[in-house]
């Protein structure tokens, strides 16, 4: 089915929508929300139609969609394909961006410090706990690290970021992956641990709190002025978070290989790849309760890929390409029955 026709098969045009339509109500993943929130009032100056979105976390945006009190959930921790059969969903990536380290040590800034995988998760595990740990020191040559304890600030809520960032860990370190694993929720076992609720509360807390070592979307690590570490990617180089690495993660991935298109993207070779880039996924039901506004979800989503990937490259989120937008409109949007 053709673009055109199939956004016109949707409904009422966009503009004759205005008239009538309520705001758009979503839940779930803090990951995306500085993107949505964008999109969003690019979209009402627009259109006139508002988006509702309850930026609660990958837990509560799956709850939120299976009590059918929004029109989409959105969750970075894919839902299975037999839970989206069971369930009646569909599920689509709308944004690819990164999670990344942050730290707060004084005198050190964006970039100033490296780490490897292995010696991170040790560091979330407790069993490094200090800041001039000797496997630190080996890889920041000449940086004089400071004698003080690390903080573990962790998601305290049931987290897509969380589950890409365990599911890095799990696959760098094997001590990670038999002693904690991945997960949405997990048991975090350093002793200094705290949580934070949202990216927006672990952010929070490691901006006030010295010595403390994180884990958010980058979006709000670059939002708040946040020092992150450069990380280093399976060909073995140190790379920042951006667009560009986020992108040459992105590269390769076959996202209809997994039913759902539930694919993980952590780790991928290349050389400058970065190694805990992710994508933000969109649950629908296939025989929505309320049609009309499945048809604004659909027309929000069509607008923000058409019209939003400038605004998602400025806050160092990768828009998807053109050619899988295309083809998510043709395999997916074609299953839910808007009519």
């Amino acid at each position: 089915m053709k673009l055109k026709s199939f956004v016109m098969s949707l409904g009422l045009s966009v503009a004759a929508a205005t008239t009538w339509a309520a705001d758009i109500t979503g839940a779930g993943a803090t990951f995306p929300f500085p993107i949505y929130a964008k999109w969003a009032e690019a979209y009402k100056k627009e259109t006139g139609i508002g988006l509702n979105y309850q930026s609660i976390g990958s837990s509560g945006g799956i709850r939120q969609i299976r009590a059918k009190t929004v029109a989409f959930g959105a969750t970075d921790a894919p839902v299975p394909g037999a839970e989206l059969d069971k369930d009646a969903m569909v599920q689509f990536p709308a944004i690819i961006g990164g999670t990344v380290p942050i730290f707060n040590l004084d005198g050190f800034n964006k970039g100033d410090l490296r780490i490897t995988g292995p010696v991170l998760a040790e560091m979330f595990m407790g069993k490094i706990s200090k800041w001039n740990d000797p496997k630190i020191a080996a890889l920041n040559p000449g940086k004089k690290l400071p004698d003080m304890a690390i903080t573990v600030v962790h998601r305290a809520d049931g987290s897509g970021t969380t589950f890409n960032w365990t599911d890095y860990l799990s696959t760098v370190s094997k001590d990670w992956l038999d002693t904690v694993g991945r997960g949405a929720a997990v048991k975090w076992p350093a002793p200094t641990s705290v949580g934070g609720k949202g990216n927006e509360g672990v952010a929070a807390n490691v901006t006030r709190t010295k010595g403390s070592l994180g884990y958010v979307e980058y979006a709000y690590a670059k939002r708040n002025n946040i020092a992150v570490m450069a990380l280093q990617n399976r060909n073995g180089n140190y790379v920042m978070p951006d667009d560009i690495t986020f992108r040459a993660a992105a590269a390769g991935a076959d996202w209809f290989s997994v039913p759902g298109m539930g694919l993980s993207i952590v780790n991928q070779p290349g050389a400058d790849a970065y190694p805990v880039t992710t994508a933000s996924f969109i649950l629908m039901y296939k025989q929505p309760v309320d049609k009309a506004q499945s048809v604004d979800v659909l027309k929000f989503f069509d607008w923000a890929f058409k019209n939003g990937k400038q605004m998602a490259l400025d806050l160092e989120y990768v828009p998807l390409p053109d050619n899988l937008t295309q083809q998510i409109r043709d395999r997916v949007w074609t299953q839910i029955n808007t009519k």
